[in-house]
């Protein structure tokens, strides 16, 4: 849409409207729940966790919006977004790894609505380098720009994000080593039973089996260490990676380019 926060030649238009690219919403969700103050503020005050595929749906749908919506449909969405998140403050209860008992969280520190955001935007270019085509730092550097302008619409400032990918990603390796990212027992418990046990009807348990084997597959090696995902309950890691690799070639180079637009994207960027 002309009015709308992206155009066409947009990253973020170019990324979200390819259906492949939903594979990263679990994977985000994992990542968020790795967070002890985002798992708290942003997941367990809301049904996320215990409706984490409506929780997905929900985000899709407000990325939808904002990504191929209006301005005053994306302004609309996110304002309600914003609203939520003003609500919800707490306390954690217990000591959890550098997070001491009686930490506070809000749902709209910017600390933690950066760590959503960065999840949202590491997943994205991960699941479409590896399922649709390659990626350049080029192409990455504007996905990045394209998700500060959603990071401000969900409140953050500019001096809230990382600046450039290089500093994107030394924030990636920082999250990932520094120990901030604490998997609880809770956290880990709900997670892989919401994500990768859903109850689901007999037919889609083949579907969910094979999204869940690439979820794992993709996810930070310390964080599925957390999560005790090594091993479960398919092929050694190794090999699982072997086999998420040698499928993804498969669908970038022969599936996803001969797929009709029909089929390859999203229905909302067909119609934009």
């Amino acid at each position: 849409m002309p009015d709308g926060y992206f155009t066409d030649d947009s990253m973020l238009r170019r990324v979200h409207r390819e259906r492949a690219v939903a594979l990263s919403g679990p994977r985000a969700l994992l990542l968020q729940a790795a967070h002890p103050l985002a798992v708290s503020g942003l997941l367990a005050h809301s049904t996320a966790v215990e409706e984490p595929y409506d929780r997905l749906a929900r985000t899709a749908e407000v990325m939808n919006t904002i990504g191929f919506g209006t301005k005053a449909e994306a302004d609309r969405v996110t304002g309600r977004v914003r609203a939520q998140h003003r609500c919800v403050r707490g306390k954690i209860r217990d000591e959890v790894g550098p997070y001491a008992a009686g930490t506070p969280y809000a749902a709209d520190q910017a600390d933690l609505l950066l760590w959503v955001l960065f999840t949202l935007v590491d997943s994205g270019i991960v699941v479409y380098d590896k399922y649709v085509r390659s990626i350049s730092d080029a192409e990455q550097a504007a996905y990045w720009e394209d998700y500060k302008v959603v990071g401000e619409l969900f409140g953050l400032d500019r001096s809230d994000m990382p600046d450039t990918l290089r500093d994107l990603r030394a924030y990636r390796r920082d999250m990932l080593t520094s120990g901030r990212l604490v998997v609880t027992d809770w956290a880990r418990t709900r997670a892989r039973q919401i994500v990768l046990e859903p109850p689901v009807p007999v037919q889609f348990r083949p579907l969910v089996q094979t999204a869940n084997f690439i979820t794992i597959a993709l996810l930070p090696d310390e964080i599925r260490r957390q999560y005790r995902l090594g091993d479960w309950p398919m092929p050694p890691m190794v090999l699982r990676r072997a086999l998420v690799a040698g499928g993804a070639e498969y669908m970038k180079r022969v599936v996803i380019p001969l797929l009709p637009d029909s089929v390859r994207l999203v229905p909302s960027a067909r119609a934009a």
